[in-house]
């Protein structure tokens, strides 16, 4: 009975070291899957005025019928970020708390830019807490940034200079917009493209 007791404890602290092992060497293989894995970005088109080029300013309408542009010199503004959105995009609906937060933390203004049924838009207005934003509902601006998926964004400054653009799902992408800018980069994408080719 002793030695069956011996025996067993043996046995279990042969499986706890084990154990130990095995946990020890999947933390290693996550940690080398987190330096191996790229970080987000908003996913940049080809579509649409070039990362580098000046945007001329867009005549359009906002949701309340003024006449305003978007694009061109804008003087006193350092940052501007086009939201493109809709009411039947959830992605967009989850997103804009997030559009808020971020402008307000880097200090950009933000503009929400949508095509679709005035009453629809007035609602998700309502419901976004979206009142003091200028929002824009029409074709012309999402024809010619030739926007095609949504959520997207475009960063500009005050001459109307595109610095990055890109489809953004998340805080991350919004943010890789900007550090997009500051890097003198045209995206984070094409960072990394260049870190692979370094590296191969």
């Amino acid at each position: 009975m002793l030695q069956a007791l011996l025996v067993s404890t043996v046995l279990s602290w042969v499986v706890i070291l084990l154990l130990v092992v095995a946990l020890l060497a999947l933390a290693r293989q996550v940690g080398v899957l987190h330096m191996r894995v790229a970080p987000a970005g908003a996913l940049t088109t080809s579509a649409g005025p070039s990362v580098g080029s000046t945007a001329a300013a867009v005549p359009a309408t906002t949701i309340d019928g003024q006449q305003t542009t978007v694009g061109g010199h804008l003087h006193g503004v350092p940052l501007r970020l086009l939201m493109f959105v809709s009411p039947s995009c959830p992605l967009c609906k989850g997103l804009i708390p997030m559009a808020k937060s971020f402008a307000r933390d880097e200090r950009v203004q933000l503009i929400f830019v949508g095509d679709d049924d005035v009453a629809a838009q007035r609602e998700m207005i309502a419901s976004q807490g979206l009142a003091g934003y200028q929002f824009i509902n029409g074709p012309e601006v999402g024809q010619f940034y030739e926007v095609a998926k949504l959520p997207y964004a475009v960063l500009m400054d005050e001459h109307g200079t595109i610095l990055s653009k890109g489809l953004v799902n998340s805080r991350e992408h919004l943010e890789s917009l900007v550090i997009a800018h500051e890097m003198g980069i045209r995206s984070v994408q094409d960072y990394i493209g260049k870190l692979k080719a370094v590296v191969n």
